[in-house]
């Protein structure tokens, strides 16, 4: 640099482009929010990228405060360009607003994919359909004084964190485990949880995107081995029709990774028309999953002393909503999916039953529960909470996730969870009085005892832990009670006749007896089922 320098002729003026620090963390919301757009199949105009640049650049002015009002931002073309280079968005495609459903497309390619499968000779088991979907796990209408409660605390976590979730089943009698995508890899309310033990499958990038890397690892991790076993014990040949919109994660290449599965793609803007998981499965999933989270709500403000509404939404965390999550997948019935089909694949659907009206029911069971929890909600909030999911993150959206995105990088990496001995005899203790409980109001006796014996067949597994900790626990007290002791050189070595025991003397003391003595020596340990197993599929928990 320093013979550079020295070499630079005198009258040359070397201008450089200084950028503010407003400028890039601006440019890093503008390439959230444009990875958004992407995702969501939603096209791009250079004026648009333009006027979100400065409408993000004028909240970011408004939240430094004094300091920052002296700075200026014009979203030039030349800055734009400028930016793609730094972005590494030398093929992002700017153009026109995004074109509306091709009606002509959507009606002929069912005839198209029907000509396939009758050519391919699949089953109504072997085709399936696959789709991503938004979930904000912590967002509240704004009208709600949870919301507006948020809004105005000081460094609030942003309501609209998100998780991607990818959803799919056969047009038979099949769903597949979820796949939720989150922003931190370990979070902190995942502390010391095998997330291979989760009731979805869990992958996590700073975007909580469904990107290329994550679908071809879901493809080939999950859903090739899993489809396998699902088909092995049908009886029917592993030869599988995947339908796959052109979403950006989904990748070109993907019928390369296994001969027996053949990927088809819909035609561009027919998702909505044609789509099976568009066709009701979404949007009853998500109604199912604010039912869930109200009905948590309620249970444990009226259960635990104290505890506000507030309270309990504070400390609702990503574990919560991976746990109802799950279940509110549980809860949308095959049967209904099967109907799902009759737009793209009209000869597998049988008795339809669809999701016209299950919606509906659930918004009204929602309300209900609302008003219980003191929320308030009505028919209308809870529509727009539901369509919520699919509607563009603001400039105060994007500044809340950022921030949320660095707390998380920065949380430690959490310890593994382990049992203890006292821990588990805790755990039994607290489960017989809870029985107790049960059984002092119950009059019929016989139902009391089958619930009962049911709880403790369950918690089997949990009791053979504890013996085998009472087990090692006796062990190392009789190794230390046994241990022998070294005596210095200078003490008398006592001779047998002294060592025995004589009428006058007393008897040697007993050793004391152990805390744990009611487990065996041949207490059995857990037994993990062998991997590989054909007894159970390919994601059962060891």
């Amino acid at each position: 640099m320093e013979h550079v320098k020295g070499s630079a002729p005198m009258k040359v003026t070397v201008i450089t482009k200084q950028h503010s620090g407003l400028i890039i963390e601006m440019e890093r919301l503008l390439v959230l929010w444009l990875e958004e757009q992407n995702q969501r199949r939603i096209p791009v105009s250079l004026m648009v990228i333009q006027e979100k640049a400065k409408r993000l650049f004028e909240a970011l002015k408004e939240e430094k405060g004094e300091g920052s009002e002296s700075e200026e931002f014009v979203a030039s073309r030349g800055w734009f360009m400028r930016f793609k280079a730094r972005a590494n968005y030398h093929n992002l495609k700017v153009q026109g607003e995004a074109a509306s459903g091709d009606e002509k497309a959507a009606s002929e390619f069912p005839k198209v994919l029907a000509e396939m499968i009758k050519e391919g000779d699949y089953s109504a088991h072997q085709v399936f359909n696959v789709d991503e979907t938004g979930l904000f796990w912590k967002h509240m209408p704004d009208r709600t004084y949870i919301t507006k409660e948020e809004k105005s605390a000081p460094g609030h976590k942003a309501s609209k964190d998100r998780v991607t979730l990818l959803l799919g089943s056969a047009a038979g009698d099949f769903k597949l485990k979820l796949l939720l995508v989150y922003q931190a890899e370990n979070p902190r309310a995942l502390k010391g949880i095998w997330k291979s033990q989760l009731p979805v499958i869990w992958k996590a990038n700073k975007k909580a995107w469904v990107t290329l890397a994550v679908f071809e690892d879901w493809f080939i991790n999950y859903f090739v081995p899993r489809v396998e076993w699902y088909l092995a014990s049908k009886g029917i040949p592993f030869k599988v029709l995947l339908v796959l919109d052109n979403a950006p994660g989904h990748p070109a290449h993907l019928g390369d990774f296994n001969p027996n599965v053949k990927v088809v793609y819909l035609p561009p803007n027919t998702t909505a028309l044609l789509q099976p998981m568009d066709q009701g499965v979404i949007a009853s999933f998500k109604a199912y999953y604010l039912r869930r989270t109200i009905a948590m709500a309620l249970q444990a403000t009226e259960t635990k002393k104290n505890l506000t509404l507030k309270d309990f939404w504070k400390s609702y965390n990503i574990l919560d909503a991976v746990k109802n999550i799950a279940d509110s997948w549980e809860e949308v019935k095959q049967t209904n999916m099967n109907g799902v089909w009759k737009k793209l694949c009209p000869q597998f659907v049988g008795d339809f039953h669809g999701f016209e009206n299950t919606v509906q029911h659930v918004i009204k069971n929602v309300v209900a529960l609302s008003k219980e929890t003191d929320l308030e909600m009505d028919v209308d909030d809870v529509t727009e909470l539901l369509e919520s999911h699919g509607e563009e993150l603001s400039a105060e959206d994007l500044i809340q996730l950022e921030k949320q995105i660095i707390e998380e990088e920065e949380a430690p990496t959490p310890e593994p969870r382990a049992f203890t001995r006292q821990g588990l005899a805790r755990g039994f203790a607290e489960m017989h009085q809870a029985l107790a409980t049960f059984e002092a109001m119950d009059p019929n006796f016989e139902r009391f005892t089958k619930v009962s014996r049911g709880i403790m067949d369950l918690m089997q597994c949990y009791k053979e832990i504890l013996d085998e900790k009472r087990f090692l626990s006796v062990q190392t007290n009789l190794e230390q009670y046994f241990k022998k002791v070294e005596r210095p050189a200078t003490d008398p070595v006592p001779s047998t006749s002294a060592a025995s025991t004589t009428p006058d003397s007393p008897a040697p003391e007993s050793p004391a007896p152990s805390e744990c003595s009611a487990s065996p020596p041949g207490s059995p340990a857990p037994v993990s089922p062998a991997p590989g197993g054909s007894a159970s599929p390919p994601d059962s928990p060891a």
